[in-house]
């Protein structure tokens, strides 16, 4: 299998960002896993609009990697909102592009 390439992120997303539902507080609930890219390809194309062309350019993978990470996450996300799951933020084969350093 051949290794993951890098991808770049201009999101800077500190720590691990957690959401659950609201009404299971207290309860043990089961989760999915949204990695970094996967976040950052969902966040510039569904809330900036931007086309998977320029997303591929700017976290430097192709269009088609944009277009299987984003079926990846929306399928994650869609699964944990119909089955009431807690949605993890965290790691991945990321770097940002400011910082230069792999998450």
């Amino acid at each position: 299998m051949r290794p993951k390439k890098v991808r770049e992120l201009s999101c800077d997303i500190n720590g691990e960002r957690l959401f659950r539902p609201k009404c299971m507080k207290d309860e043990k609930i089961d989760y999915v896993h949204l990695s970094l890219d996967e976040f950052e390809a969902v966040r510039m194309c569904d809330q900036e609009r931007m086309k998977q062309e320029a997303v591929a350019k700017t976290m430097n993978i192709h269009r088609t990697t944009v277009s299987r990470i984003l079926t990846s996450a929306h399928s994650k996300i869609a699964d944990a909102l119909i089955n009431m799951k807690e949605i993890r933020i965290s790691g991945g084969c990321c770097t940002y592009k400011n910082k230069g350093e792999i998450i």
